[in-house]
């Protein structure tokens, strides 16, 4: 015996040629699908930098041709050479040696502060911007006050009052600082998407809270969490950086700003360049691999942005200049008149 399959309604409509209504994709796929924004060419390059750094503070020792602290009291002060690639300090210290392991403190400390930081921010945002009433307002007016806080005062007040503070506890006091613009940023998003018809679907389904933010609405902000990740990483590396170069953070705790710390202290400045020229390039490259990623996140929740982007690669591919404000015209023979 066998049973007849009936013809649903989206048959009916397929047969009569009528629209039907597109599938919503799952939630595990929009999630990935929000990590479409590290494919463009800038967030490559810069994960790519970051990677390199990454790799060199994981396998310092095996990197690294001396301790950190070793001395060679034969070569003090000595230009780059072969033993010392990018020379020594006035102990005989390898900097290169020091260069790699200081990448350890600088990922510890923005990596701690940034997942801290941006924790914070997406409580307190999505909350602020999902919830209404004195709730809102409330959250609102707290993140207010900690965005007009200054934070380096703030910062060398805190950690001046240990005397060998833990990276833990500057990366606590760098978060602090660091949360309440991508709080305000989350907010504003969290309340154009609580009006969208799949939250307000979600809602007259008698969907809990806690599911909806975290399957309706987290995966339609990872972008712009991922963009306030990324901020609070590069505000971390230079706030630790600037601590360490005025004195703040001790000394045994070991950094591109200590080392930059010890260059001024020993007259570094301007002749012995190799003492503190590695370490602020250091710097500079990994705060431009911060900005690359941030910049090729924008390009991806901007629509202006990214149709531009993709305008400007199509252009390329064809061998044509993305630069000139001049259309090229190509002129047709004229026919000749008939007689």
């Amino acid at each position: 015996m066998t049973v007849s399959n009936f013809p649903t309604n989206e048959d009916s409509e397929a047969r009569e040629g009528l629209p039907t209504e597109p599938r919503r994709p799952s939630s595990v796929r929009r999630f990935g699908q929000s990590f479409a924004m590290f494919r463009n060419g800038k967030s490559i390059t810069g994960l790519i930098i970051i990677a390199v750094f990454a790799i060199a503070a994981i396998f310092a020792p095996l990197i690294a041709p001396y301790g950190p602290l070793e001395k060679d009291y034969d070569a003090l002060k000595q230009p780059p050479s072969a033993e010392h690639w990018l020379g020594t300090t006035h102990l005989g210290e390898d900097v290169f040696s020091q260069i790699i392991y200081g990448t350890r403190g600088v990922l510890v400390v923005g990596l701690v502060a940034g997942v801290l930081a941006t924790f914070v921010a997406v409580f307190v945002g999505v909350a602020a911007g999902y919830v209404r009433g004195w709730k809102s307002e409330s959250l609102s007016a707290l993140t207010n006050v900690f965005l007009v806080i200054p934070g380096l005062p703030l910062m060398i007040i805190i950690a001046s009052q240990y005397d060998d503070p833990s990276i833990v506890l500057i990366s606590a006091v760098i978060a602090i600082t660091g949360w309440a613009w991508g709080a305000r940023v989350l907010r504003a998003q969290t309340m154009s998407l609580r009006n969208r018809d799949f939250v307000q679907a979600a809602r007259a389904n008698g969907e809990k809270l806690l599911r909806i933010i975290t399957v309706e609405m987290l995966p339609n902000l990872t972008a712009i969490i991922a963009s306030s990740f990324v901020g609070t990483v590069t505000a971390a590396v230079l706030g630790l950086t600037t601590l360490a170069f005025i004195g703040v953070i001790p000394i045994t705790n070991l950094n591109w700003g200590t080392i930059l710390f010890w260059a001024q202290q020993n007259g570094a400045f301007p002749d012995f360049w190799w003492w503190y020229i590695p370490a602020g390039l250091c710097i500079a490259v990994f705060g431009m691999a911060l900005s690359l990623v941030n910049f090729g996140i924008d390009e991806y929740v901007n629509p202006r942005l990214r149709s531009a982007g993709e305008r400007a690669r199509a252009m390329r591919k064809k061998g044509l200049s993305t630069t000139s404000g001049v259309t090229e015209v190509r002129a047709t023979p004229a026919e000749d008149p008939q007689p």
